[in-house]
């Protein structure tokens, strides 16, 4: 009997690594595209590297459903069977509902499911207008497909039978109750990857230098699970980086000590109107003034040889929430944490709007989509500005994409928003066409662009129609002549030439200041100072001839003193930028994805990043 239990335990491992593998196939074939470059010896690696993992996700799924096989021991009624199936059924579904998740997202996101999606699940609507058609269909085929198959194993190796011959269950309970305890054992023990001093992470599934490989290899539910433990930050703690307290305060004041006074003013007025436009995922590879991409952002390329551009900005976050929170209140990215989701904390930082209204300006956001996503709207309604729109208040009778509002339309009542408001003001819009599900108006141009990434291209190509007939009404207004516009994106996303969003080039970003109210002598500057989207509170209220002291994270980028560095996060980790060179670091399988400072430099550049990210969580949990 002993020696049937242990098959039957056995054939848990079994059923899971099958489960793993079929779900390892069914991604291959919806991502194929994704594994251009990778040899087949290569990605059958995925298979071969991701055993010990599997194993020890399969330890931690069996435990439960063994429970129920060692009591069949003891007990052998008809319900402890239907106990096991049921179970062991529920645990598959609960896979399949991550990896059917993952299928998709992967296409969008380049990584596998993490923490993000619970920003998302907090409004489930969310995620199906965020997704095609096609998605939510394919999501459904392929939670169907796995389920199926996992019934089908299951009912396999688990033709349970009634009719087994029971010992006295005084005989039988100690050998059930050893028997379990052992699997118990042996479970923990794969799970952990053995006697080992620091226990498994995802880097035991680490074999390749290309990302997809990897993400092929790494099993769906322990990376699930691993990124919800950081999303609760329940041990956060333990994966920021070691450094010693006093080191890391001294090591950051030093970054950030440098003398704030200069003369370097690029605008006319000290008090002009202010319009903010967030642009929705452009990343700055793909822009033609910014990288060797052309043909995607002609407007936006024709106003930045006008005004002053900075090509070397980088996006805290892969998030619309968190680059929201950094471009408004200067806040850095914080591995696997959204300041806005946390009003106790996001209300004792400071916010653009609040230091203009002091100067009597009238301030307004808007977004043709819903702003309840990340709390994006109760974060800028919690900073006091004056008027905060979303969706709610469009008109429903226009045509419009699953996710928003097509941009030519909220440029149109943006326009229409400024002609009726009091000057001065700080007018801010979040444009969205350039977000998945891409739905938005055929451009004039058609679809430009084929291949990698086309359907994110090609949705430039529409905004940056929208934008240029913005920019061509905005020049018939008559606030125009006293107003500096801001460009800048929330993030940035895969390129045709840049997909891994661990590198640091993926976060590459537009930062442009434009308008008539900009000197002649700074129109068509180009500026290639190092900073991130944190620094654009700072660089502006100086120029402004306003303090920025309630923005201690935030650097005057115009200042020629200023140092260059740029943190920034990625999945499940951070990076470190500087003129130098550059670092990425995944915190859970403490890896650095890259590493390129020049030796004679990479120790001390690491210790300023750790010290940089210390300092900045630190001061986020004193909040």
């Amino acid at each position: 009997m002993v020696k049937r239990l242990f098959i039957q335990f056995l054939k848990l491992f079994l059923f899971w690594i099958f489960i793993f593998d079929f779900q390892k196939i069914l991604f291959s074939i919806h991502n194929w595209d994704k594994f251009s470059g990778i040899s087949f010896s290569e990605y059958l690696g995925a298979y071969f590297y991701s055993f010990k993992l599997d194993l020890g996700t399969a330890g931690a799924l069996s435990v439960l459903p063994a429970i129920f096989l060692a009591i069949r021991l003891i007990n052998n009624q008809k319900w402890i069977k239907s106990a096991f199936y049921i179970i062991l059924m529920f645990e598959a579904i609960f896979v399949a509902l991550i990896h059917s998740g993952e299928i998709n997202a992967y296409g969008e996101w380049n990584h596998k499911l993490t923490s993000r999606v619970f920003m998302h699940l907090s409004n489930p609507d969310e995620v199906f207008r965020t997704a095609d058609y096609s998605m939510s269909f394919w999501y459904v085929v392929y939670l169907i497909v796995e389920i199926v198959f996992a019934w089908k194993i299951m009912k396999w190796l688990f033709a349970l039978k009634e009719s087994i011959q029971l010992k006295k269950w005084y005989f039988s309970a100690p050998s059930a109750l050893f028997s379990f305890l052992i699997f118990g054992a042996v479970s923990f023990l794969l799970l952990r990857g053995g006697f080992q001093q620091i226990p498994m992470n995802i880097n035991a599934a680490t074999y390749s230098n290309n990302p997809v490989a990897n993400d092929l290899s790494v099993n769906s539910l322990y990376f699930f699970g691993k990124s919800y433990m950081l999303y609760n930050r329940t041990d956060i703690d333990e994966y920021m980086p070691s450094i010693d307290a006093e080191k890391a305060k001294q090591i950051t004041a030093s970054l950030l000590d440098y003398p704030k006074k200069h003369d370097h003013y690029f605008l006319k007025s000290d008090r002009p109107n202010v319009i903010v436009i967030v642009l929705e995922g452009w990343a700055a590879e793909a822009m033609g003034s910014l990288s060797e991409t052309k043909g995607a952002t002609p407007h936006f390329d024709k106003i930045a040889g006008e005004g002053v551009l900075f090509t070397n900005v980088y996006g805290t976050s892969g998030t619309s929430e968190i680059g929201n929170s950094s471009i408004f209140s200067g806040f850095p990215g914080i591995p696997e944490v959204s300041v806005t989701m946390q009003p106790e904390k996001h209300r004792k930082i400071r916010s653009l709007n609040q230091d203009l209204k002091e100067k009597g300006y009238h301030s307004s956001y808007m977004f043709s989509g819903d702003l309840k996503y990340g709390n994006i709207g109760g974060y800028f309604m919690d900073h006091g500005f004056d008027v905060v729109k979303d969706e709610k208040d469009f008109p429903s009778s226009l045509k419009r994409g699953k996710l928003n509002f097509y941009d030519e339309d909220l440029y149109r009542f943006l326009i229409e928003d400024i002609n009726k408001a009091k000057q001065p003001f700080l007018q801010c819009a979040f444009t969205g066409s350039s977000h998945s599900p891409y739905d938005h108006p055929t451009p004039k141009r058609g679809k430009v662009f084929s291949g990698e990434e086309a359907g994110y291209m090609n949705s430039l190509v529409y905004s940056d129609e929208a934008l240029g007939k913005f920019v061509e009404n905005c020049k018939k207004q008559a606030w125009f002549e006293n107003t500096i516009f801001v460009f800048v994106a929330d993030h940035g996303h895969a390129t045709p030439t840049v997909s891994n969003p661990s590198s640091s080039i993926y976060n590459h970003i537009p930062l442009l200041f434009w308008g008539n109210v900009i000197q002649e002598d700074y129109r068509g500057k180009r500026m290639s100072v190092l900073g991130s989207q944190a620094d654009v509170v700072a660089t502006l209220l100086y120029q402004m001839k306003l303090p920025s002291d309630a923005y201690p994270w935030s650097k005057d980028l115009m200042n020629p003193a200023v140092p260059e560095f740029a943190l920034h996060t990625i999945n499940r980790g951070y990076g470190w930028i500087t003129p130098e060179g550059n670092m990425t670091y995944e915190m859970q399988s403490k890896f650095f994805v890259e590493d390129n400072f020049p030796a004679e430099i990479r120790e001390k550049e690491h210790q300023n990043c750790f010290a940089f990210l210390t300092e900045v969580y630190r001061y986020y949990k004193e909040l």
